[in-house]
Order: structure tokens, then sequence, then C-alpha cells
């Protein structure tokens, strides 16, 4: 029986979100352990940050000159080639290896969009999110709390060797899908390769620049629960096992996205988000407050990581059902480029605290960072 197209991109969705999430705790516990403390760790992820932003925005350029499952095959070597530098255990290899992390997932994210957005009706763009997330639920919710286990108890160099695996799945699932095939017959010719001459005119668009900023929020808030979770249960006594586990539930809440998604269809994505980045963060305070005491505090941040979810109800249907067709090859570049805004930004910021305070610095600023994007909720439409 032939699957739903929705249903083949949703499985392409669910192999690059395994070879993202078996390596995702153990990123930030490697660079704690190489590096020595929480504001090297933020140094760190500040420079892959930016230069991810700058490889972001060169991805249409290689689009051009390799075609878009050329980039999913160059997405799946950046993975693999992460993976060796990192098992060196040598901190001149791991800002490298972070890069290639980074730049292979925007290689997945910016060509699997762009061709969903040839082939997916803008009318049921609202439910494929609900869906695609629906399918990501058991990776994000298993390979967290995998990784940093198969590290400890098997061996250093297993996460990344299955990461790699499952981001050459990726190209090989997408050929034998068929929808590359069909993609030919729909995909447009983007009129210019250059990113950069979209910016003015994406950012010029409030619905686009909207879109943008609450995705960035959100994610800003997911890359400090990924990084800085697991560095609080090493610091805290807790351990590196356990904050595996904090990062495996705190993302698991997504297996509720489709709830989540019919609630934004029956009262509007404007109440579904405004709830969930004002109680996000609210719990986030709530969470900094209570960290002297670490099992409260681990529990604080699960409760904020489910508030948090509640906005992937939404995806980014601002965002699909605003751009024009004739622009989606650049607009989704720039658009995208919110999850290196979301990498950069924050480490940068939490590296600047933590100069001066303590780790519980990091949680009041993504608290005050949600409540202040539930003000911007109110400029959503109100039919949405």
């Amino acid at each position: 029986m032939q699957l739903s197209k929705s249903t083949r991109f949703s499985i392409i969705f669910f192999l690059m979100a395994f070879a993202q999430t078996v390596v995702m705790t153990v990123l930030p516990v490697e660079a704690l352990r190489l590096l020595g403390d929480a504001r090297a760790v933020s140094v760190a992820y500040f420079g892959v940050g930016l230069a991810g932003f700058a490889g972001r925005l060169s991805i249409p350029f290689i689009v051009r000159r390799i075609g878009r499952f050329g980039v999913f095959v160059l997405g799946a070597a950046a993975l693999c080639l992460s993976g060796g530098l990192l098992v060196l255990e040598r901190v001149t290899a791991l800002v490298p290896g972070l890069f290639l992390n980074v730049f292979a997932f925007a290689c997945f994210e910016i060509v699997i969009n762009l061709y969903v957005l040839d082939q997916i009706a803008r009318s049921e763009l609202g439910r494929f999110e609900a869906k695609r997330i629906f399918f990501a639920a058991a990776p994000f919710t298993l390979g967290p709390w995998l990784g940093i286990n198969l590290q400890i108890d098997v061996a250093r160099w297993i996460p990344f060797a299955i990461s790699a695996a499952a981001a050459c799945m990726v190209p090989a699932a997408f050929w034998i899908s068929g929808l590359m095939a069909e993609a030919r017959m729909r995909a447009a010719v983007p009129r210019s390769a250059n990113p950069l001459r979209y910016l003015p005119r994406f950012f010029a668009q409030p619905r686009l620049r909207l879109g943008w900023a609450l995705a960035a929020g959100r994610s800003s808030w997911w890359t400090m629960f990924q990084i800085y979770a697991p560095i609080f249960a090493v610091k805290s006594g807790l351990g590196a096992e356990v904050g595996g586990v904090i990062v495996s539930i705190g993302i698991g809440w997504m297996w509720l996205v489709p709830f989540w998604g019919w609630v934004g269809r029956r009262y509007g994505l404007r109440r579904l988000y405004w709830a969930g980045y004002a109680t996000a963060g609210a719990i986030s305070l709530a969470a900094a407050a209570l960290m002297q005491w670490p099992v409260l505090g681990a529990v604080a941040l699960l409760m904020a990581a489910f508030a948090t979810e509640s906005i992937d109800g939404g995806g980014n249907t601002l965002y699909l059902r605003a751009v024009h067709p004739y622009e989606r090859s650049e607009m989704t570049a720039v658009f995208a480029s919110y999850r290196d805004m979301s990498q950069l930004v924050p480490p940068g910021v939490f590296a600047l605290l933590l100069t001066v305070f303590d780790l519980e610095a990091v949680f009041v600023a993504a608290g005050i960072m949600m409540l202040g994007l539930a003000g911007l909720t109110r400029y959503i439409p109100r039919r949405f």
C-alpha cells in the first residue's frame, strides 16, 4: 500500500531526529568534560552558533551547485565527519566537530522544508506540522537518555556511530520514498541564490518577522534546556545519566503535540502561543529559585519543558502560511536562520552572565525572554 506524502515525509523527519537526539545530551557533557566549566562551554557554543549561521546562509548557493539531494548527502557526510572529530577527545577537535553537527542538520532542515513546501498543500500544513512532530517524538524521547547511557556503559564512540548511521539513512530513505521524483515535477527554480538579498524583504513583512521572532525564542529556550539541563545535573551531583533522563522526559512531552495542535485549531494559535510562552516563562523563573534543591529544580525544569512543548502544537505554521511560493528557497533559508540565532545568541548572553552569576542566572534569563515573547503573541492575527 502506498503511504501518503505526509507519512513519507514524517518518516524522513523521524530519521533526522534520531540522528540528532542520540548525541544531544552527549555533546554538552563532553564539552563540559573537556573545557571544565559552564562559561567555557557557553563560549564554545557561541562560536559554533556564529559559524553555523554563516554556514546556513551558504546552503542555497550549494543547492544551486549540487542540487537538493546533493545537499542531503553533504549533510550526512558532515555528520559522519563530526562524529569522527568528537571521538578524538581533544579540545582542538571539539568546536569543528560541533560546527559540522550544526551544519549537517541545517542541510537536512532547509532541503526537507523546501520539499515539503513544494508537495504539501498550504491548507494541510498545520496538520502536517503536528504529524511531523509526533513522528519525531520517539527519537526525541529516547535519544538523549540512550546516547549518554551508551557512552557511559558501553563505549564513548557508540552514540556518534549510531548518529552517523541514521544520518546516512536520510538521503537513502528519501530516494526510496519516491518523493524526490515527485518533486522534480513540482519544484520551481529559485530566482536568486543569494538569501542575503532577501533579508530586508523578509524582515519588512510583519507576519514573517513575527513568525521568525517567536520561532527563535522557542528554539532559544530549547537550546538552553538541551545544553544547561545536563550541565545542571552534573554540577548539582545528580549525574550525567540523570541529565539525559531530564532532557528525554522534557522533550518527550512532544507526544502531546497532536493534542496541542487540536487545541490550536480549536481555540486559535494566538491563545495557544500566549499560554505556552507565559507559562514556560513563569516556571523557568521558579526553576531557577529551586535549584539549590536539585530534585525540585529538575522537576521544575520538566514542567517548564511541558509548557514550552505546547507551543510546538502550532509548529512553524505562521511562517508556512505567510511565505510566497516563488520565494520559498531564499525565504526558507532566511527563516531557518532562527535556529542559528537560537544557537548563537543564548550561549553568548549566558557566557556574559556566568562571568558574574551562578548557573541559575541562565534559567532566569530564559524565563524573562519567554514572558517577553508572550507579549508578542498579541500581534498574531485573530483568525489564526
